[in-house]
């Protein structure tokens, strides 16, 4: 309907929308494509004319968090370490190129590059404060605070890294989503979960991600680490039934799909 209106920001607006439902549902393949549509329609956007629908900035917003989405959903952090970066005149929306690419890189073991992409994102929240845009300066300092942890984490600095990621959390907790997105590329208490996963907490690990579900319903990666967490823990039944859940969520998904959904078929075994 955007197309046929010429609302190029809506369709790249409604196209974010549809990335974020495809990597729920384990739909990399589809994925995969729109992505590789997006410079096309992209090229068509002119950020000085607002027509039906999202404004100019959510067409900007969405050229920026659909490759972000891609990779962060995908767990491809050299890929998103990589993320070409479009300096644009919404600093939010060059933060999400920031925050990929740092929490990529940290999550890589690219130290250095995860400490250039941290000095922009203070950068871009410096940017936002001085302009009053306080519901964006949040949010680029909650994905600051989110990259950080896992710089300090790839660096051996286990208690800096969970203790920032949980201010991270509760303030992203403390917020409501905008309209411009679906959700958060990769939410600070999904990420917490990673965290405590590779700390070997595996209980507190289970309860981040069955805390994001609570905000984030129905998120493929939180409901996938809730089942390794119960699972590492040694709570098979409680693996079955998030694995059961997370088949069922993606029932059309790319065949073999994901490696969580392959182990999703292992562990709950044959179903009718």
């Amino acid at each position: 309907a955007a197309r046929r209106e010429g609302s190029t920001a809506e369709e790249l607006h409604s196209s974010d929308y549809r990335m974020y439902a495809y990597l729920q549902l384990g739909q990399d393949r589809a994925a995969a494509r729109l992505l590789a549509a997006i410079p096309a329609i992209a090229r068509r956007l002119d950020p000085a004319v607002i027509s039906t629908g999202a404004s100019p900035a959510s067409g900007t917003f969405a050229i920026a968090a659909i490759p972000a989405r891609y990779a962060l959903d995908r767990g491809d952090w050299k890929g998103a370490a990589r993320l070409e970066v479009h300096a644009t005149a919404v600093p939010y929306a060059d933060a999400i190129t920031w925050f990929a690419r740092a929490l990529g890189a940290a999550r890589s073991g690219d130290t250095a590059s995860a400490d250039s992409a941290l000095t922009e994102l203070a950068r871009l929240r410096e940017l936002l404060a001085g302009a009053k845009e306080g519901y964006w300066t949040e949010q680029v300092e909650i994905q600051r605070l989110a990259a950080s942890a896992w710089r300090s984490f790839a660096a051996g600095q286990r208690a800096p890294a969970l203790a920032a990621m949980r201010v991270a959390a509760d303030r992203e907790d403390a917020t409501e989503k905008s309209a411009v997105t679906p959700g958060p590329l990769a939410p600070a208490r999904e990420l917490l979960g990673d965290l405590l996963m590779e700390a070997g907490a595996y209980a507190d690990a289970r309860a981040a991600y069955d805390a994001t579900m609570a905000k984030e319903p129905k998120r493929f990666r939180a409901i996938a680490g809730s089942a390794r967490a119960a699972m590492a823990a040694g709570d098979s039944a409680a693996a079955r039934e998030r694995y059961r859940a997370l088949l069922a969520l993606a029932a059309h998904a790319d065949k073999p799909g994901r490696p969580a959904l392959v182990e999703a078929a292992q562990a709950v075994g044959p179903t009718p």
